[in-house]
């Protein structure tokens, strides 16, 4: 859940993007994770839906780290946080993000989907090699299965379906996460 106010706007990284509505400042606290209002699916649960929403859970949801076989789906503009090698969050605190610099009132709030997702695979497809400061986490996947296809170049938060898996997909090409 984010803690400050936000705005979700056109985004020159990808599609739409989280905007703060107010000035914060480094180091501050800036999203937790609350079950109430960070829905919590299950495999088995993702299984039973429609297709039309195990491709929307692929594309706005993200694995939980410590729960195998479940996966999280922010209800807030957090879904809609684009990914960044140089991001102004700092997500490696699992259930936690933080400001790694003042973010001005108006700026695209990013984050380094690296740190939250084992299967991110980055620009392109290039993967952690592509980036030197991708952090290495040893965490299992979540295991659950969607219909496989790219959607274009830049990784994206929720849904990169490479090996079948959710997770995080490769995006739509086109300027501007509309989704992180």
């Amino acid at each position: 859940m984010l803690l400050i106010g936000t705005y979700v706007a056109p985004s020159a990284i990808q599609g739409l993007g989280v905007f703060a509505g107010e000035a914060v400042a480094r180091g501050r606290l800036m999203w937790s994770l609350n079950p109430k209002f960070d829905v919590f699916i299950r495999e088995q649960e993702f299984e039973e839906l429609p297709p039309h929403m195990r491709e929307y859970l692929a594309h706005y949801a993200y694995p939980h780290l410590e729960l195998p076989g479940v996966m999280i789906l922010d209800s807030d503009n957090g879904k809609f946080m684009n990914h960044s090698l140089s991001p102004n969050t700092d997500f490696r605190v699992f259930d936690k993000g933080y400001a790694l610099v003042d973010i001005a009132a108006g700026d695209e709030i990013t984050c380094n989907y690296f740190e939250f997702d084992p299967r991110f695979t980055g620009l392109f497809g290039a993967g952690r090699a592509a980036s030197a400061e991708a952090p290495q986490r040893s965490v299992s996947p979540i295991g659950l299965t969607v219909a496989a296809h790219d959607r274009g170049a830049q990784g994206q938060r929720a849904g990169n379906r490479q090996g079948g898996k959710i997770g995080y997909r490769a995006v739509r090409e086109g300027p501007s996460r509309g989704d992180c």
